[in-house]
């Protein structure tokens, strides 16, 4: 496998002041642990993206940078109700294939990401006893055979807390969920697994339905965690916020729900060593309905901050969103439909937001809120405003990724980007080069 290091330019320390204007700062661990994992903790960059199924036909394996990786991991494999069983589409057992061999061809990782929002249903129950920890690591295991995978990421949407609406939970969630990664671990061929996590801003929830304030036997046997930096806002909020803040801290009170700065003091407070964490990022935006008298800032032509949105009109996000039909979900509960209003970075380029440089386009109203760096670009003429990431944005995150001394970045999705605008603009933050290939 190839591996990705930050150049002789950059520099790396383990706690520092946060890039961006406005800045906060927080202080970070960066002490290597005693990881059971493939291999030490050491200073490869993880460059890292998940690879969508569903969006194949549209983006095939054939069309990822793979230079530009050196982990990709396929999403999704499902919990089910029978602990033996991971579900996988059909396309999927098709797709998945082609994926890990393109992937190992150009000397990337190929893993699989197990669960995510509507497949973590059954994740509670199939780590709740040893019987069941142990039939779940020969499920899991097999997958890896069968697809010669070189790692598993698990995706648990929460430990411990509700995630989709019907997902069985349990007090004793995270604390199964660390006795089945040591199973994992010691299982035959598990030391040789790269065994990753996807996490939220907080650490894994207690027994107590707070976060945990140790979570430091996590770092012994994952290798890395990604800390999902996005959808802190969204229509489900009353306000246009950051999607993906880099910082809230220097935000006033009322906008600060979560951010990479914040989630990663959290995780680090927690125990959880800096140079495990890999940060989040989102090749993505949300969009909002927002009436031009809420969108510009009084007396000004300047776009407003955390301006009101009309809730009851969704715009329809780029051509890979849809409407979806009134009915009930998998958890038997009614829902009205409706498109979900997502832009990917390529989408905003198409629906004319941006030019082809990845710049608002000639029209389009723009702002940068330099506190969580975050743009937001407005459509005058439909009303549609998204916050969204651009290439400033991520060059602040592969900053804050080097000041901080993070293990490096993971993009939801591969297939969002526009001419590696986005992926460009993080590695040449980072400063890094290809080594050991």
């Amino acid at each position: 496998m190839c591996s990705l290091r930050p150049s002789s330019s950059s520099t790396i320390s383990g706690s520092s002041s946060v890039a961006g204007a406005n800045k906060g700062s927080t202080s970070s661990s960066s002490s290597s642990s005693s990881s059971n994992g493939s291999s030490d903790v050491d200073d490869d960059i993880v460059a890292m993206t998940w690879y969508t199924g569903w969006h194949g036909d549209d983006f095939p394996p054939s069309n990822m940078s793979w230079s530009k990786y050196s982990v990709a991991t396929y999403a999704f494999a499902t919990t089910t109700p029978d602990v033996n069983t991971l579900s996988l589409e059909a396309s999927d057992e098709q797709l998945l294939p082609e994926f890990v061999s393109a992937a190992q061809q150009n000397g990337v990782k190929a893993m699989l990401t197990i669960g995510g929002w509507s497949g973590s249903q059954y994740f509670s129950t199939n780590v709740a006893t040893a019987a069941n920890r142990t039939a779940f690591v020969n499920a899991v295991m097999g997958l890896v055979s069968q697809y010669n995978l070189d790692g598993i990421d698990f995706d648990w949407e929460y430990p411990g807390k509700q995630g989709l609406g019907c997902n069985t939970i349990s007090g004793d969630d995270s604390q199964n969920f660390l006795s089945f990664l040591q199973a994992l671990r010691a299982a035959p061929g598990g030391q040789n697994l790269t065994i990753s996590a996807a996490v939220g801003l907080a650490p894994f929830q207690g027994p107590d339905s707070a976060p945990m304030t140790n979570v430091s036997a996590f770092a012994d046997v994952l290798d890395f965690i990604e800390m999902m930096n996005y959808d802190v806002w969204g229509s489900w909020d009353t306000t246009v916020g950051p999607n993906s803040p880099l910082n809230d801290t220097c935000a006033q009170a009322q906008d600060q729900q979560g951010s990479a700065v914040s989630g990663v003091k959290a995780w680090t407070d927690a125990g959880f060593p800096a140079n495990q964490i890999v940060l989040g990022v989102a090749s993505y935006g949300h969009s909002f309905q927002v009436p031009q008298s809420d969108a510009l800032a009084s007396g000004s032509n300047t776009l407003a901050a955390y301006p009101q949105f009309d809730a009851s009109q969704q715009p329809l996000g780029d051509s890979w969103d849809s409407v979806a039909p009134a009915g009930y979900d998998q958890c038997g509960n009614y829902t009205s439909g409706g498109p979900s209003g997502i832009f990917d970075f390529w989408g905003l380029v198409q629906g004319g937001f941006l030019t082809n440089n990845g710049t608002a386009a000639s029209g389009i109203d723009f702002r940068y809120d330099n506190c969580s760096q975050t743009p937001y670009v407005y459509n005058p003429n439909t009303g549609v405003m998204v916050s969204y990431d651009d290439a400033q944005s991520f060059a602040a995150k592969g900053q804050f990724i080097n000041s901080a001394g993070l293990k490096g970045f993971a993009m939801w999705e591969a297939g969002g980007d526009f001419n590696d605008i986005l992926l460009d603009s993080i590695t040449n933050a980072i400063g890094m080069e290809e080594v050991g290939c």
